[in-house]
């Protein structure tokens, strides 16, 4: 008997996963699927998925478990900054003066692992760490469940969480099979540490299974796989269409007008988002621009209070605020609670689809954007001299840099050559396709449609 557990650790992985056609897919390949949720079952009441849901408990991580889980990190960035500016950032990031117990001994993990940095140092930190979770009560019902379910195989939709670090462990502890899906198009090349070993590895293209291989030395070709990624499948489902005349009436837009559609970050590294909301807005106001629809989406990974100044002080412009429910706030990452609707996944595919062009800071929205063929601009202004956050330095991430290499969007490093770059895509919405396309290829790697079978039969033939 096939059995498989699949661990939804977050909204993004419930969207991926659950509001795809993965689930589907998977009860067609296994005996048996049931979803480890670090969500609330509650939140999967209303979708009438065929599978159980099993709430799971998120370990709290003492200062040992922490110390030995943040030794293994730094390590990692250490053991690869050389050439790697997003990894030295990462670094820099991390460096504190705190006093605090936390603040102290991670200036003592910075001394230390400049010379203890090689994959060997860091599996004996992953040993030590798992010896300070190995007894925790919540490490003890792990082992219960998994016990008492018999999982051929767990599949865990994200990599980084620490928090799954324990189930793992108990999971290679009784010979289950891991595997474990990269996430996003950053995390490898600019990312710290995984927060476990796994078995098996699923990629979206040939260039991140290349950075897989380049920065885990241990991890062996058979044990990945290339499958695309589930981010965007329903893009090509047809039970999230809506109408032209829909989008335009839902989100009060001139429909003989074009539509430029700004995409906000978090307030984390997209600091300077009211600024490039606010160009754009005087230019279509002094008719630098065009006259057009403005259509501003936020995070979801945020309260959008930030912008309430910019909502008062520009009427005229409509705002989407996406759907995810804030399911709990007492949890160690809680923008990992917020869970979204089918309603936002319709809304943003309506966005993607019948918007003219976008504009964001090198956020992966410009690959949404790119599945329909849409002109992105991607404003950074702020610099180290400035005063302004300094967003330019993402230009030099290894992410970034194939966006750039790849001609597929215009990136603007002022107001005026924001504004030039939205009329040049206005007019012309087709300038830079084929640059778009080839970008597309090279991230994701293989088509939308198909993309949840062939991630349940990789899986099954692994289990």
């Amino acid at each position: 008997m096939k059995k498989l557990g699949v661990v939804i650790t977050d909204g993004v992985g419930f969207r991926n996963y659950v509001l795809s056609d993965f689930m589907k897919e998977a009860v067609q390949q296994f005996d048996e699927v049931v979803i480890l949720s670090y969500l609330p079952q509650s939140a999967y009441i209303d979708l009438k998925i065929p599978v159980r849901v099993i709430e799971l408990e998120a370990l709290e991580e003492n200062f040992l478990q922490w110390f030995f889980r943040k030794t293994k990190e730094v390590a990692h960035l250490k053991k690869h900054q050389k050439g790697n500016f997003g990894i030295q950032d990462n670094l820099q990031t991390n460096t504190t003066k705190a006093m605090t117990s936390r603040g102290i001994a991670t200036r003592w993990i910075f001394r230390f692992t400049h010379f203890f940095h090689s994959e060997r140092w860091i599996q004996r930190y992953t040993r030590w760490q798992q010896l300070c979770f190995k007894n925790n009560p919540i490490t003890k019902k792990y082992q219960t469940i998994l016990a008492q379910e018999g999982f051929s195989h767990l599949f865990f939709t994200h990599q980084r969480p620490p928090f799954i670090a324990p189930l793992v462990y108990q999971a290679q502890k009784q010979n289950i099979t891991t595997s474990t899906f990269i996430f996003s198009w950053d995390n490898l090349a600019s990312k710290g540490r995984m927060a476990a070993n796994f078995d098996y590895y699923l990629v979206w293209s040939k260039l991140m299974k290349n950075d897989l291989k380049s920065f885990y030395e241990k991890v062996q070709e058979h044990q990945i796989a290339i499958v695309g990624t589930p981010q965007f499948e329903p893009y090509v489902l047809s039970r999230y269409e809506t109408s032209e005349e829909a989008f335009f009436e839902k989100f009060q837009l001139k429909k003989e007008l074009p539509t430029i559609c700004f995409s906000c970050g978090d307030s984390s590294t997209s600091k300077n988002d009211e600024l490039y909301i606010q160009c754009i807005a005087k230019a279509i106001e002094s008719q630098k621009l065009p006259e057009a629809n403005l259509l501003v989406r936020t995070s979801p990974a945020e309260d959008p209070i930030r912008f309430k100044e910019l909502v008062a002080k520009y009427p005229w412009i409509q705002w989407n605020f996406p759907k995810w429910e804030l399911s709990r706030s007492s949890h160690q990452e809680s923008w990992s609670q917020r869970i979204p609707s089918v309603e936002d996944v319709m809304d943003l595919r309506a966005i993607l689809m019948y918007s003219t062009l976008n504009v964001n800071m090198l956020s992966t929205m410009s690959l949404d954007f790119m599945q329909f063929d849409k002109p992105v601009v991607n404003p950074v202004f702020g610099n180290e001299n400035n005063g302004l956050y300094n967003d330019q330095r993402f230009l030099k991430y290894a992410h970034i840099e194939h966006v750039l290499q790849s001609g597929a969007t215009q990136v603007a490093l002022d107001e005026a050559s924001l504004i030039n770059a939205v009329a040049d895509y206005l007019e012309r919405p087709d300038l830079h396709s084929e640059n778009r396309q080839q970008l597309v290829d090279l991230e994701i790697g293989l088509p939308l449609p198909g993309t949840s079978a062939r991630i349940a039969d990789t899986l099954y033939q692994w289990s």
